[in-house]
C-alpha cells in the first residue's frame, strides 16, 4: 500500500486522586476545553470530553506514532499544572492509573453520546460501578482493590 490509513480511537477514563470531588462545576467546562486543547497540542484529535467532579472520560483519535502511555502521562501532567496555576487548587492530582478502550468507527457516536451524558449517568451509578462494568464488558482482568 502506498500510504497509511488509520482509525485509532480510544475511550480514556481516569479519576482524581483518592476520588476527591475536585473538578468543580464552576470551571469544569473550561477545564474540559483545556483538556481538548492539550490533546490537540499533543497531536491527537479530541472528539468528546466529559465527566464529573471526580473523573473524566475522553474519546480521542491518536496517530500511529503516539504511545498511549506517554500521551496520557503528558496529558495528566499538563492538566494538573493548569488546575494548580489557573484555578489555584494546589492539592489537585490525578490517580496513578487509567482505563483505555479501543473504539470502532461504528461505535464512536455511541461512545461520544455516553461521554456527553456523564453528569446524568452518574446520578444512578458510581464511578467504580461504571469502570468495573466497562472492564468486564471489555474482558479486561483487574484487581477490584485498584478501582478505589
Amino acid at each position: 500500500m502506498a500510504s497509511t490509513y488509520l482509525s485509532l480511537h480510544y475511550h480514556l477514563v481516569f479519576g482524581t486522586k483518592n476520588r476527591e470531588p475536585a473538578i468543580n462545576t464552576l470551571w469544569r467546562s473550561r477545564f474540559h476545553e483545556y483538556l481538548g486543547g492539550t490533546l490537540h497540542g499533543l497531536g491527537a484529535i479530541p472528539i468528546q470530553i466529559g465527566g464529573t467532579a471526580d473523573h473524566i472520560h475522553c474519546l480521542a483519535s491518536l496517530k500511529a506514532t503516539h504511545t498511549l502511555a506517554d500521551m496520557v502521562r503528558e496529558w495528566k501532567k499538563t492538566s494538573s499544572v493548569w488546575v494548580h496555576e489557573e484555578i489555584g487548587l494546589s492539592s489537585f492530582a490525578w490517580q496513578e492509573g487509567y482505563a483505555a478502550f479501543t473504539v470502532s468507527a461504528t461505535s464512536r457516536e455511541a461512545v461520544r453520546k455516553y461521554i456527553e451524558q456523564q453528569e446524568e449517568h452518574h446520578r444512578k451509578r458510581s464511578f467504580r460501578e461504571e469502570v468495573e462494568e466497562m472492564l468486564l464488558k471489555a474482558g479486561v482482568e483487574f484487581n477490584p482493590r485498584y478501582l478505589d
